[in-house]
């Protein structure tokens, strides 16, 4: 198993999986979630269509569109609440959801953004170290961290370390 840091746009990057940091209403967003659904194209909200949302802490699967993969995990991470709510419970939660659905699925890499640590609030440098916590348990052999600015990157190279 191996864990790799990138720095650059996750819906570019060949995988298998691509995780989306998605909304509990599984109804697109910004951020990460706008740009997958803008370079995916609408097969994927159709298909989020057939879901009633998604709890947080918990993920979906759907086909991957018109994005160089097979699957989109659209994951739901937790608004940061100043860490009192269960919020660490619930960003690995999300993580550990979308590797079980990449074993179940036998995909053998999947790439993840840095869930919940935009527009969600979550400290970047707890939630890299969540992330790569969860991510270190998987079987699946390749795990790619696709992050979109430097400072953001440093956090998960330091977590990694």
């Amino acid at each position: 198993m191996a864990i790799e840091l990138r720095l650059g746009d996750i819906t570019k990057i060949p995988v298998e999986a691509i995780v989306n940091a998605a909304n509990s209403g599984l109804r697109g967003g910004g951020g990460v979630d706008g740009a997958i659904h803008r370079a995916g194209g609408p097969s994927i909200m159709q298909e989020l269509r057939a879901y009633k949302g998604c709890p947080t802490g918990s993920a979906v699967v759907t086909g991957a569109g018109l994005l160089p993969a097979k699957y989109v995990f659209h994951a739901v991470g937790p608004v940061y609440m100043g860490g009192r709510g269960g919020e660490a419970e619930l960003l690995a939660s999300a993580y550990r959801s979308c590797l079980r659905l990449g074993e179940e699925l036998g995909v053998k890499s999947i790439s993840f953004p840095s869930i919940s640590t935009g527009a969600y609030g979550y400290p970047v440098a707890e939630a890299a170290r969540i992330a790569v916590e969860v991510v270190k348990t998987t079987s699946i052999p390749l795990a790619l961290f696709v992050i979109f600015d430097e400072q953001t990157l440093k956090a998960y190279s330091a977590a990694l370390e």
